[in-house]
């Protein structure tokens, strides 16, 4: 599951959702590489005091599809309270995602 299309395309919805219409949705998702040489938690909520979901695989890369404050964290890429919606209940800390920004890059979640 390294490429990130294959994990849209290859994702079962429980609304029914047809495979071409969550292919469609995939085109207009941008994604963002995680750092390179680490494997990174992602957690239930926005700070590690949230439980752990999985941890994502070295090279992978994420949709963000939108932001929340949170726990601040430092990771290679400085010190953040943001943290990234990577999917439904799912969080990274953008402290370890490559956005090529301090701020949001997403919208806020609610």
């Amino acid at each position: 599951m390294g490429v990130e299309e294959n994990a849209v395309t290859t994702a079962t919805t429980d609304d029914g959702t047809a495979a071409g219409e969550v292919s469609a949705l995939a085109a207009d998702v941008v994604v963002y590489p995680i750092a390179p040489g680490y494997r990174v938690n992602v957690r239930r909520g926005p700070g590690t005091q949230y439980g752990i979901v999985r941890t994502l695989p070295y090279g992978m890369s994420v949709p963000v599809y939108c932001q929340k404050p949170g726990e601040r964290v430092t990771g290679p890429y400085g010190t953040s309270n943001l943290w990234d919606n990577i999917a439904n209940g799912q969080f990274v800390s953008d402290a370890y995602v490559k956005t090529g920004s301090d701020g949001y890059i997403a919208t806020r979640c609610d």
